[in-house]
């Protein structure tokens, strides 16, 4: 009997590190507030969005952004006023699932992303086409629009995009190498979220072993360009990281990682042409000297998809879209190329 109790109370012990905590949703008794316009999806979930820029009926070109990791719609990319106006851009930002005021979403895949993206787009009255441009780990929903929404893309960018290591078109001598690049640490938090995803959030808890580097303020991974743009930053300067984590790390953070890198439906070459008049293209933004995300990887896609125009920017890190002129060059390139 006393062995039955002393494996109840571990096995009940170990499920409790190993669930995560019930999400803070927003709008709920005792959730954060709902400041920002949402629409309701199909499923009842919420997107949170945010528009700028000149308005939709004005607009020449209609552009989504997709925010990257540990961020969101509020994102303030430096474009100016001036370019806005020139190229009449209207933009639609949105919290992805779990982040900021959006929803979480429990069964959210590299799949369930696109078509957040597309039903965003229908309930706004965004038109038949759209541009995409994600950032970082925002990128993994560009990649899946690439596949699943191509017929409603008039162009897009993948800017320090995600990578993911287990890609089978992939090389293996590369992404083992590439994959080798990373810390240790977090080589180790990809594999937990890759194999054994329902032991992530206790991965990421536990302190037995470090997990991963960007979550806990290790600068190793960032490249000079990179540290001298943090330290330009002004202290305080928004409320971005508590707006984004508001309703729980794991609904934000953890998901979005064990979204990207668990089990893909596809990899980027299975992706056809959306454009085989070549009124279109893809266009991979890299940072030479980006410590976060190994180049070779993307340059690789870039020599075998035809519709992929790669872009590699030398003396730049992760942070490239945050200088003003290259992130005007980004939206300016993808627009009118």
């Amino acid at each position: 009997m006393s062995v039955k109790i002393s494996v109840g109370g571990f096995l009940g012990w170990a499920y409790t590190r190993i669930k995560p905590p019930s999400p803070r949703i927003c709008g709920s008794s005792g959730g954060p507030p709902i400041t920002s316009p949402r629409v309701q999806l199909n499923d009842g979930r919420h997107l949170s969005y945010r528009e700028w820029g000149v308005s939709k009926d004005e607009a020449k070109y209609k552009v989504i952004v997709v925010h990257g990791f540990d961020t969101c719609k509020d994102l303030k990319l430096p474009l100016s006023q001036e370019l806005i106006e020139e190229l009449q851009i209207y933009f639609l930002s949105f919290d992805r699932a779990g982040y900021g005021e959006s929803d979480p979403h429990p069964k959210r895949t590299v799949k369930s992303e696109a078509f957040d993206i597309q039903e965003l787009a229908d309930k706004l009255h965004v038109g038949p086409k759209f541009y995409v441009i994600g950032l970082s780990m925002g990128a993994y929903a560009v990649w899946s629009c690439l596949y699943y929404i191509p017929h409603r893309l008039s162009g897009a960018s993948l800017v320090v995009p995600f990578v993911y290591y287990w890609w089978p078109c992939l090389p293996a001598d590369m992404a083992e190498e590439c994959f080798k690049l990373l810390l240790s640490q977090d080589r180790w938090s990809f594999r937990v979220a890759h194999y054994a995803p329902w032991l992530f959030h206790w991965w990421m808890n536990q302190n037995l072993f470090p997990s991963l580097s960007m979550m806990a303020g290790k600068l190793d991974i960032f490249s000079q360009s990179d540290l001298e743009y943090l330290k330009s930053l002004p202290p305080n300067s928004d409320d971005i990281p508590d707006k984004t984590r508001q309703q729980g790390v794991h609904e934000s953070l953890y998901r979005d990682i064990m979204a990207g890198y668990g089990k893909w439906e596809f990899d980027p070459l299975d992706i056809s042409n959306p454009w085989p008049d070549n009124n279109g293209a893809a266009h991979i933004w890299q940072g030479y000297e980006d410590k976060v995300i190994p180049y070779k990887i993307n340059w690789f896609f870039s020599e075998k998809l035809p519709f992929v125009r790669y872009h590699e920017v030398p003396g730049k890190g992760h942070f490239l879209a945050f200088d003003g002129g290259l992130c005007e060059d980004i939206f300016r390139t993808l627009l009118v190329g």
